[in-house]
């Protein structure tokens, strides 16, 4: 069995130390950093935020939403798609009687 990996990860000028099971989880923890530290900057440039718990908080906010938007478009499309196979099948029973 592969140990894990040991890497430290930077956000907002802090360093944790993490644990990860591969090469491919890494570059995805390393890239989800990068967001927050470029999102955080680009708060820190557009408005008066002081205190990094807020910034901070306004980033998890951002990206939760975009999870949540991501997930509701999904299930309206898989929705949208299962009403759409349900139309075809009755075409097809129709012609098939």
């Amino acid at each position: 069995m592969v140990g894990k990996l040991r890497i430290n990860i930077v956000i907002a000028g802090r360093t944790y130390p993490l644990s990860v099971n591969n090469t491919k989880e890494e570059e995805g923890m390393r890239k989800a950093a990068n967001a927050i530290n470029s999102l955080i900057s680009k708060y820190e440039q557009n408005y008066a935020v002081s205190d990094k718990q807020d910034v901070l908080a306004m980033c998890a906010l951002q990206f939760a939403s975009k999870l949540e938007i991501s997930s509701l478009n999904k299930e309206q499309s898989n929705a949208e798609t299962i009403h759409k196979i349900k139309e075809l099948t009755q075409l097809v029973d129709t012609h098939l009687k």
